[in-house]
C-alpha cells in the first residue's frame, strides 16, 4: 500500500508493485548525483539519469533493488518518468 500522506507513489516493475518515496536520504542522493542542480537536471532527464533518480526513490520507499536488477527489468520508461514526477509533486 502507498501512504499518500507521506508522498509515496506506486510503480509496476516486472509485474510487481514498488513504492517510491522522496525521503531526505533520497533527496540527498539525487542532489549529490546532480551536483546540487536538481531542478535544472530534472527538467531534462535522460534515461540514465531517470534510472538513477528512480533507484534513489525506490530506496526511499524501502526497496533494495540494484542498478543491475533495474536495468535488467522490463520497465516502462514513460510510466517511470510519470511516477518520478508524481513522487516529487506529492512530496513538495
Amino acid at each position: 500500500m502507498v501512504n499518500t500522506a507521506r508522498g509515496e507513489v506506486a510503480l509496476q516493475i516486472d509485474g510487481e508493485r514498488y513504492v517510491l518515496c522522496l525521503t531526505l536520504g533520497a533527496l540527498a542522493e539525487i542532489e549529490a548525483l546532480f551536483d546540487g542542480a536538481v531542478e535544472t537536471r530534472l527538467k531534462t532527464l535522460g534515461a540514465r539519469d531517470l534510472l538513477a533518480v528512480l533507484l534513489a526513490l525506490l530506496r526511499g520507499g524501502g526497496h533494495a533493488i540494484s542498478e543491475a536488477e533495474l536495468r535488467a527489468s522490463r520497465l516502462d520508461l514513460n510510466a517511470a518518468a510519470r511516477a518520478v514526477a508524481a513522487c516529487f509533486e506529492a512530496a513538495l
